[in-house]
């Protein structure tokens, strides 16, 4: 299914945003990205969070941090928060966002990997400057099933992740009441819920395009 951007199905979510905004991130929500990192399954949504500062918007060239010889992309659907809530349960979550983009959640492999094998946390192999491109979003009321959003990423036009909401181990409902079990959600806020199989390595120079619902809604170098 491809949607339309005409009209009012397409938000200008950046327009809105307000200077308080976190981004929270799941980790390990589809099986088969979990099986190829070689990780355990969750009996919980695994959650993290980046700062305003990884934020990068409106398809602006990403730089490759000198500190990491392995930024690995990791394409996921987005939510867009527009209401303030905590505690919030399942039955009523999603009334708590309007609008559904994708973003890359840069990670820097091999520093998480040098820090998960020391104990140690790896905040910053995740949450740091530009590690977090996001696209432009969709109306909600405009997708007719949540439970089937396809999304992919090419990278150099060769396709290298494909995934679809109905995959997803954790929904977004279960996402959102546990995340605000911790964290008071607050409009503007955006919850990134997960990366299916096949994140690799990108390169300087490489040309990175996501898709969702047929749209191509993030097109941007790696400088």
């Amino acid at each position: 299914m491809k949607i339309s951007f005409a009209g009012a199905i397409y938000k200008n979510i950046f327009a809105t945003q307000t200077s308080s905004m976190k981004i929270i991130c799941v980790g390990r929500n589809y099986s088969a990205h979990i099986e190829e990192l070689k990780n355990e399954k969750p009996d919980t949504p695994i959650i993290f969070l980046k700062p305003e500062t990884a934020l990068v918007k409106h398809n602006e060239p990403v730089f490759h941090p000198e500190f990491t010889n392995e930024l690995h992309h990791e394409i996921e659907i987005v939510l867009r928060i527009c209401k303030e809530g905590k505690y919030i349960q399942a039955d009523f979550a999603e009334n708590y966002f309007d609008a559904i983009g994708i973003g890359i959640d840069f990670t820097a492999r091999d520093l998480q990997n040098k820090l998960k094998e020391k104990g140690l946390p790896w905040e910053i192999s995740k949450a740091f400057n530009q590690s977090a491109p996001v696209s432009e979003f969709l109306a909600k009321d405009k997708i007719t099933d949540l439970q089937n959003i396809d999304f992919k990423l090419t990278v150099n036009q060769q396709e290298r992740q494909i995934g679809n909401s109905k995959s997803m181990i954790f929904s977004f409902a279960e996402i959102i009441t546990y995340a605000s079990m911790f964290f008071t959600l607050k409009t503007g806020d955006l919850i990134f819920t997960g990366t299916p199989a096949g994140v690799k390595k990108v390169e300087i120079g490489d040309h990175l395009e996501g898709w969702m619902l047929g749209n191509k809604l993030l097109d941007f170098y790696i400088k």
